[in-house]
């Protein structure tokens, strides 16, 4: 087998300004999504510190099913189902592994998933591989969620309803209607499966995220991901007893895997402690927000953010990484997004407020905005 079509690929990709690559970590942090900037807290790394000086292995040696299922899991998996006030937790390697285990798992044969358009690629990597039909609503649109149902009962459909959505969008920044699609969900009696990846530790009481007070119900599945705000790796996916046992039965991405480090089940335990009792960083955290409100949002005619994450949607391709490239050379790491992360047309800068960054740093970047955008 030759690379010659592997290099034409990559010769259209460039040619269409959408080649990608790795680059360093340059600039101040607009970037990641350390929202609450734990990724090198003290405290977290003093839990794992402990953990090897007691003799907790780096390997886990195999899946969770054979011989790599530590204490360090089954203490954390126990520790985020009290935390997240549901009956049970599963810990997995990230959250692309969880979303993929719970959707090519979970709905069935016969079953619908109705997820929202702009759902993780790791969502409809799941659906692909597997059994039910999917169908996919307008945006944030509780009435296309109703429409979409409805569509589908009249046409035959008998099984189960599944409505997937993220509960904070990680390119736009805005929130999912929860209340609504809690509703609907009990009217059609199906099932919530929430992915809460950039909602946990920043929102929520006790940064339980922003579906806290429905974790615990029968019908609702919520994703935590431990690889943002909570500093660590890893995810959580916690909901009913029966549902997680028979992820542990049937999930193909949870059994065949090798399991997580027992080290990063400490990190992880450790960041929900850190994350219950980080309301002073949360507060610092909505700061940024206003100052970027003002020193950004209200200088180009846009919203104030509702959360962390503001995209500055720019429309082409080149334009949005010509910016981007431009912000980089003046210190700031703010990333140009494009299709397929993003619908075509809508290119953007995705601005990141996180606490590796402070106030002074959101005024500098908006005055760098202004300069390189017409």
């Amino acid at each position: 087998m030759t690379s010659a079509p592997f290099a034409r690929k990559l010769a259209a990709l460039e040619s269409r300004g959408r080649l990608r690559q790795l680059s360093p970590r340059a600039g101040r942090d607009f970037a990641s999504n350390d929202y609450l900037g734990l990724a090198g807290d003290p405290i977290i790394a003093q839990a794992v510190a402990d953990a090897v000086a007691r003799g907790v292995p780096l390997g886990s040696g195999g899946s969770r099913l054979l011989r790599g299922n530590a204490p360090e899991h089954e203490g954390l998996e126990a520790k985020a189902a009290a935390f997240f006030r549901t009956q049970a937790a599963l810990f997995l390697a990230n959250g692309y592994a969880a979303n993929l285990a719970l959707f090519s798992t979970l709905p069935q044969r016969g079953d619908l998933v109705v997820a929202d358009e702009l759902i993780h690629a790791s969502v409809h990597d799941g659906i692909r591989l597997g059994k039910a039909a999917a169908l996919f609503a307008r945006h944030n649109d509780p009435q296309s969620f109703v429409d979409l149902i409805a569509g589908w009962r009249a046409e035959g459909g008998k099984g189960r309803i599944w409505i997937a959505v993220e509960t904070l969008y990680s390119m736009d920044g805005d929130m999912a209607p929860l209340a609504d699609l809690t509703r609907i969900a009990a009217q059609h009696d199906a099932m919530l499966l929430l992915d809460e990846a950039h909602g946990t530790g920043v929102f929520g009481p006790g940064g339980r995220g922003l579906s806290a007070g429905l974790d615990g119900l029968h019908n609702v599945v919520t994703l935590h991901t431990c690889g943002k705000a909570m500093g660590a790796e890893g995810a959580l996916i916690c909901g009913p007893r029966v549902i997680i046992d028979y992820l542990v039965n049937r999930a193909r991405a949870f059994i065949f895997s090798t399991a997580p480090s027992p080290l990063m089940a400490v990190a992880a335990a450790a960041a929900l402690d850190r994350i219950e009792g980080a309301g002073d960083l949360r507060d610092r955290l909505a700061t940024l927000r206003q100052d970027a409100a003002e020193e950004i949002c209200a200088r180009f005619g846009l919203p104030p953010p509702r959360s962390q994450i503001l995209p500055i949607v720019l429309g082409e391709d080149d334009k949005a990484m010509a910016a981007a490239a431009a912000l980089q050379e003046a210190g700031f790491d703010v990333r140009g997004i494009r299709p397929p992360t993003v619908p075509p047309g809508t290119s953007r800068l995705r601005i990141s407020l996180t606490l590796n960054i402070g106030r002074a740093d959101v005024a500098a970047l908006g005055r760098e905005l202004r300069r390189i955008l017409p």
